[in-house]
C-alpha cells in the first residue's frame, strides 16, 4: 500500500513537473511570436498583420511593404532574436563555470574586450582594405573574448572571493572600453561612421548575410550545448561528482570558455556589447521552470533570450520613435533590477 501511494505521488509530482515545463516554453513561443507580429507592424511605416502574413507566405503585396519587412525589419527581428539566444546561453555557461548567478558576460568583461578586437579590427580593416568580411569581426570578437578569459581565471588563482572576481572582471571591461574610447576618439570619420553607435549596442542595420553567419555560428554552438547537457548537469552538482561520472573537468572547463566566448563573441561582433541579458535571462528562466537541469534550461534559455532582446528591440525603436535608444539602455532598465534581486536574495540566505 506504501509503495502503490509512493508511485502515486512520484507520478503526480512528474506530471506537474512537465506541466509546468510545457506551460513556460508555450508561453514562451507565443511571446515570440506576438512580439515578432508588433516588431514588423510597428514603426514609421504601418503595416496591416493581414498584409503581414500574406507578404511572409505568399511573398507577394504592396512593393514598399515587401522591402520593409523583408529587407529591414525581418533580418532585424531575426538577429535580435538569434543574438539574444546565444548571449543568454553565454551567460548560463559562465554561471554555471564560475558557480555563481551574478557572472555574466558583460559584468565579467568580456564583451568589452571583444568589443575592444572588434574596433581595433574594423580600423585596420577598412583603412586598409575598405572592407571587413562578417567572419573576421566574428574571429576578432572571440579573440577579445578569450583575452579577457585569461584575465579573469589568472585573477581567480589568487582571488578566493567571487565578489572580488566580479570586480576584477568590471575592471577588465573599463580598461577594455577605455582602449576602445581611444582608439576611435583618433580614427578617421570616414572609416568609422557606424562604429560609435554599435559600441553602444544596437541591432540595426542588420542583412540576411548577418543572419546567415550568426545563425551557422550560434546553432552550431546551441547544438554542441545540447549534446553536453549531462556532463553540465554533472558539473553543478560539484567537480568531484562529475569527475565519479567521468567527466574530464580540465577538458569540460576549457570547452565551456570557449563555447560561452564564441557565443559572447558573435554578438559582440555584430550588435555591440549589450548588458545584463546574460545574467538576467538565465535566472528568471529557471525561476519560471523550478529546475537547473541543463536539457530543459539549455532551450528555455534561448528562447527566453531570445524574446527578452527582441521586446527590449521594439521599446528601444518605438518608446521615443523616430529617436531610437541603445539595446543596452533597455536591457539595463529590465535587466539591472532583476540582478539587484538576486544579489539581495543571496545575501539573505548568507545571513
Amino acid at each position: 500500500m506504501e509503495r502503490s501511494t509512493e508511485n502515486t505521488s512520484f507520478h503526480m509530482e512528474n506530471f506537474r513537473r512537465r506541466s509546468r515545463y510545457a506551460v513556460v516554453f508555450i508561453g514562451l513561443i507565443f511571446a515570440f511570436c506576438l512580439i515578432t507580429v508588433l516588431n514588423i507592424n510597428t514603426g514609421s511605416v504601418h503595416i496591416s498583420v493581414p498584409d503581414i502574413f500574406k507578404i511572409i507566405f505568399t511573398k507577394s503585396g504592396d512593393a514598399t511593404a515587401y522591402n520593409i519587412i523583408w529587407k529591414i525589419r525581418f533580418p532585424r527581428i531575426l538577429m535580435a532574436a538569434i543574438l539574444g539566444g546565444g548571449l543568454s546561453l553565454s551567460g548560463f555557461l559562465l554561471q554555471t563555470f564560475f558557480s555563481n548567478p551574478i557572472a555574466g558576460p558583460f559584468v565579467l568583461g568580456i564583451s568589452s574586450g571583444a568589443k575592444m578586437m572588434v574596433a581595433l579590427t574594423m580600423i585596420v580593416f577598412l583603412q586598409r582594405f575598405h572592407v571587413v568580411s562578417s567572419y573576421t569581426l566574428v574571429v576578432a570578437a572571440f579573440i577579445g573574448s578569450l583575452i579577457s578569459v585569461a584575465f579573469i581565471l589568472l585573477f581567480s588563482r589568487r582571488l578566493h572571493s567571487m565578489a572580488t572576481l566580479l570586480v576584477a572582471g568590471i575592471m577588465i571591461g573599463y580598461i577594455c572600453s577605455a582602449i576602445t574610447d581611444f582608439v576611435i576618439t583618433f580614427a578617421e570619420d570616414s572609416d568609422i561612421v557606424n562604429l560609435h553607435g554599435w559600441s553602444q549596442g544596437s541591432f540595426s542595420g542588420m542583412s540576411w548575410s548577418n543572419v546567415q553567419v550568426s545563425a551557422i555560428i550560434i546553432g552550431i554552438t546551441f547544438l554542441i550545448l545540447f549534446f553536453m547537457a549531462k556532463p553540465i548537469g554533472a558539473f553543478q552538482l560539484g567537480e568531484a561528482y562529475a569527475q565519479s561520472m567521468g567527466v574530464n573537468i580540465k577538458v569540460f572547463k576549457i570547452a565551456l570558455i570557449l563555447l560561452s566566448s564564441i557565443l559572447s563573441g558573435c554578438v559582440t561582433a555584430f550588435a555591440g556589447p549589450i548588458s545584463f541579458v546574460g545574467i538576467a535571462v538565465p535566472h528568471l528562466v529557471k525561476l519560471a521552470l523550478k529546475t537547473a537541469r541543463p536539457l530543459v534550461v539549455i532551450p528555455g534559455v534561448f528562447l527566453g533570450g531570445a524574446v527578452f532582446c527582441m521586446m527590449c528591440d521594439l521599446i528601444a525603436r518605438m518608446a521615443f520613435s523616430p529617436l531610437e535608444l541603445n539595446i543596452s539602455t533597455v536591457t539595463s532598465i529590465f535587466g539591472a533590477p532583476v540582478v539587484i534581486v538576486m544579489m539581495l536574495r543571496k545575501k539573505g540566505r548568507q545571513a
